[in-house]
């Protein structure tokens, strides 16, 4: 049950190979008025995954442009099937989506800006970068990429940024060091960070290392990410005979509410928190992809977001007692 969530039809105009494997789409939504929206902006698509319906959440690409809203999928074979969904539309195919929404946070009145984007993380962090440099700010681009070739948006954010953009690419050994970064960072910049989860935590903790303030470190997230790979496991309901499957395209969030089993939810990408439930017992591993809980809680297993955290193994939870969970 979301509190907000308004769908509107839309028309896949177009489709752009921007490098392997990441692909663009152009969506025009009927009655679109080619209004702003903010900075970090993402929409959930409707698909269809093993004749399920599904939602999968994209950023938007740049800002807002009268053509339509762009975003960029990354084909991944170890996925939940949502990039393969995509890819296999064509021009023409009719669509659901989400009206616009952001959470991430900008604070449009500091002095230095530092943009950290990691692979298919350029994608909201392109638009951000657009929005600073017509503002004149002080803004700096590190952009992580196994190679050059593999860069979607490089020829443009090397014409808007110049020596402003950095590129790390692994193959050329030149490999991100997020402290040496942090350390180097004037005190007030405000960082934004898109990433895969790795690289986040890397990052958060740095970040910290470094002495500046959390809050100045501001991150999108991949609902997908997590340190084990994507793979079927169960779930059982704490007294109860109730053992669910959560295949690797589904959700657990998904899984249970489709069974019966209401869990409240508002952004599905691990970040407000409101679909923690409660761990009983962990036979296996908990792959916690959320944003949300601290390390120290994490290690301790008590809690796990069911929109995005998988698990290795069995896990038993129980989805009455949450009056703590957020």
């Amino acid at each position: 049950m979301r509190f907000i969530e308004t769908w509107i039809p839309a028309t896949l105009v177009s489709t752009r190979d921007l490098a392997p494997g990441i692909r663009e789409f152009l969506i025009l939504p009927d009655r679109f008025d080619g209004a702003a929206y903010p900075v970090g902006s993402h929409v959930n698509v409707s698909v269809t995954i093993d004749g399920q319906p599904e939602t999968r959440s994209y950023s938007l690409v740049g800002e807002a442009s009268s053509r339509g809203l762009k975003i960029a999928v990354r084909r991944a074979e170890d996925s939940r099937g949502g990039s393969r969904y995509m890819w296999s539309l064509q021009p023409g195919a009719r669509l659901d989506i989400t009206t616009p929404a952001s959470l991430l946070a900008v604070d449009w009145a500091r002095q230095n800006y530092c943009l950290i984007a990691g692979g298919i993380g350029i994608t909201p962090i392109l638009g951000a970068a657009q929005a600073l440099a017509r503002r004149g700010a002080d803004v700096v681009l590190h952009y992580a990429v196994s190679s050059r070739n593999d860069a979607a948006y490089l020829d443009d954010l090397a014409s808007l940024l110049g020596d402003r953009l950095v590129v790390h690419a692994s193959n050329e050994g030149r490999r991100l060091d997020l402290d040496a970064l942090f350390a180097s960072l004037a005190p007030g910049t405000l960082v934004l960070f898109c990433g895969p989860m790795r690289m986040l935590d890397a990052a958060r903790h740095a970040w910290i290392g470094a002495g500046h303030p959390l809050p100045d470190l501001r991150y999108e997230t991949f609902d997908s990410s997590g340190t084990l790979p994507t793979e079927t496991f169960r779930v059982r309901l704490k007294g109860s005979n109730v053992e669910l499957e959560i295949p690797r395209e589904r959700s657990m969030l998904d899984v249970l509410n489709a069974n019966g089993h209401d869990v409240m939810y508002d952004c599905k990408r691990g970040e407000c928190g409101l679909c923690a439930i409660d761990v009983v017992e962990v036979d296996g591993e908990i792959d916690h992809r959320d944003v949300f809980f601290s390390d120290h809680q994490k290690e301790s297993n008590q809690k796990i977001c069911a929109c995005v955290s998988r698990a290795r193994g069995t896990i038993t939870i129980d989805t009455l007692l949450r009056a703590d969970a957020i």
